[in-house]
């Protein structure tokens, strides 16, 4: 199977397991809590089954790392070709009534996500990253059904006036976004932070707080087909499954194209880089 044909089997399972999603969220559904004190649903739970299931169809003896998975203490080994999969990114507002949750499903290889599908069950925004390119869709929420053709996405912004996207407050963030030139803030939720720099309608996305590996793959992986990337707080290239067993990654800079990554080297401190 060629990686075009992956992406595209990954593209059906996510949109499948959205509109099993998109139905529970239409219905309403009760809430619990994990022992991390974050919240989980039946509908994260139902979409993580539909994905493994399709996903061990699609690509056997692929290991899968699952959010849900890891939360029920399931030990997966992963080694240097593995699925990161969120089921449902965004769960807080999910349960509020929110339309920006995701379904993440990204492939690692050798550390680095070259496959990815973000899908926004509520709204049918659909994002795909691979050797081909990034891509922007639209599907039909209730049938998740491709709803107008893809658009290729390229990010290539030369300028000194940046947009971020928000995320959360932390020590530092606000004076990176300072002295990188941020001038413009734009709101999103879950991996859609990391499509709108995919998109253009972003230029950082800084983060200084922790996320799991699975939070961020999927949207990495449309990053870098679009043209972009994501560096560590140290300015590394951000790699997952680097450590068995430790999943989180502890600060990052998303940005799109060569003059925000330049805007952004320069705006990490000094001691931050050391």
């Amino acid at each position: 199977m060629t990686p075009s044909e992956l992406l595209a089997r990954m593209d059906a399972t996510a949109r499948e397991a959205g509109r099993a999603i998109y139905d529970i969220w239409k219905a309403g559904c009760a809430v619990d809590t994990k022992s991390d004190g974050s919240p989980v649903t039946i509908a994260d739970q139902k979409a993580e089954a539909i994905i493994c299931a399709g996903l061990a169809v699609t690509a056997p003896g692929v290991p899968v790392m699952a959010e849900e998975a890891q939360a029920a203490g399931i030990e997966t080994i992963c080694g240097d070709r593995f699925f990161l999969v969120d089921p449902l990114d965004g769960t807080r507002g999910f349960t509020e009534g929110g339309d920006e949750y995701t379904v993440n499903i990204a492939l690692i290889e050798h550390g680095v996500p070259t496959l990815g599908v973000v899908y926004a069950p509520a709204t049918g925004e659909l994002y795909l990253g691979g050797p081909d390119g990034a891509f922007h869709g639209r599907c039909v929420p209730a049938s998740a059904a491709p709803d107008e053709p893809l658009t290729r996405l390229a990010v290539d912004r030369r300028t000194s006036a940046f947009r971020g996207v928000k995320s959360r407050s932390s020590d530092g963030l606000d004076a990176f976004l300072k002295r990188a030139g941020v001038t413009e803030l734009r709101a999103a939720s879950s991996s859609l932070k990391f499509c709108l720099v995919a998109t253009g309608e972003a230029d950082l996305y800084p983060r200084f707080g922790p996320i799991n590996e699975w939070d961020a793959a999927a949207g990495h992986a449309v990053l870098r087909a679009a043209g972009g990337d994501v560096m560590t707080l140290k300015g590394a290239p951000l790699r997952y499954g680097a450590t068995p067993g430790d999943t989180l990654i502890r600060g990052f800079v998303a940005y799109g194209g060569p003059a925000a990554e330049a805007a952004a080297r320069a705006a990490l401190a000094p001691a931050t880089l050391a």
